[in-house]
């Protein structure tokens, strides 16, 4: 069944267009590094160290009267976070309190309405910059194995200019969760090497069949081997998009609290990712090889 039908977008003569908005994300994602660098970030407990407690009550409880109690007992910059069922409690701690003290406040302000700890994690600071460290590699181990891959798979150039494409994504997403102010914790983490996975998986979609008509077509000029290579495929990535994004789309608004960053990170990676395996990763081909030809026939 074709949803698209037969198309012909010229995606290569609007790559200029497509430049200004990639480095309008690229430049955003780099915003998002130095701050969170510099530790201007919104950054989770994973990170900067801190307390994390979850409670159920026995009744539903309104949460301003639960950040009333934790004030009262001495918590200060308490983030305590409501779940739908409204009887769950996330209670945050990124400076000072341990899980004891939260529980012991609860105890003292909620007599009359019982609760029982879910889940509660502490996280020194020490710890939390080694895995600042940890996942900071992680993404940088996979951007080496993307290159080594592609390279094997195809050619150095179109590993290359695969890398650059997952790196744009990763930046992008991490700067748009920057901008919507968007907790950066693990889950962010693994949503950024999710997206890293999802774009090249596009991305060599895209390259096969590039390569295939690199092959077949090479008396035509590039311009119209890479077009027609990417309207070729582009039914496909559109509808593997689509329903990934529907998956993606379930877990935001379905999945509950604690997935929603993730789910939110997820679902813009997906719509990055789509964008540069069409305007980024290819286009890049494009331009390495004709700059690459005209630099040969100067030499000639």
């Amino acid at each position: 069944m074709e949803i698209l039908g037969k198309t012909n977008v010229d995606f290569i003569g609007k790559r200029y267009i497509a430049y200004g908005i990639s480095v309008a994300l690229v430049l955003l994602g780099i915003v998002a590094l130095v701050q969170i660098a510099r530790g201007a970030a919104n950054m989770g407990i994973d990170f900067a160290g801190g307390t994390s407690v979850q409670v159920k009550f026995t009744q539903p409880v309104d949460l301003g009267v639960v950040r009333q109690a934790l004030s009262a007992n001495g918590i200060k910059d308490s983030e305590p976070q409501q779940f739908s069922d409204g009887r769950s409690v996330m209670v945050r701690l990124k400076r000072g309190g341990t899980s004891q003290q939260v529980q012991d406040a609860l105890h003292k302000e909620f007599t009359t309405n019982p609760f029982t700890v879910e889940a509660s994690t502490e996280i020194g600071p020490a710890i939390g910059k080694e895995l600042q460290h940890k996942a900071l590699l992680a993404i940088g181990i996979s951007l080496v194995g993307i290159v080594l891959y592609i390279a094997w798979r195809f050619e150095f150039r179109f590993g290359v200019a695969a890398t650059v494409a997952t790196f744009h994504d990763v930046l992008a997403v991490l700067g748009v969760v920057f901008l919507f102010n968007k907790e950066i914790t693990l889950l962010i983490v693994t949503a950024l090497l999710t997206v890293a996975g999802y774009s090249l998986t596009d991305t060599v979609v895209v390259y096969d069949r590039i390569r295939e008509n690199l092959r077949g077509r090479r008396r035509e000029p590039l311009a119209d081997i890479m077009n027609a290579s990417i309207n070729q495929v582009l039914s496909r990535t559109a509808m593997t998009s689509l329903t990934t994004i529907l998956a993606s789309g379930a877990l935001f608004f379905l999945g509950g609290d604690v997935l929603h960053d993730f789910a939110f990170a997820l679902s813009i990676g997906i719509l990055v990712g789509t964008y540069s395996s069409w305007f980024v990763a290819s286009p890049l081909i494009y331009e390495w090889r004709i700059r690459t030809e005209a630099a040969r026939r100067a030499r000639r």
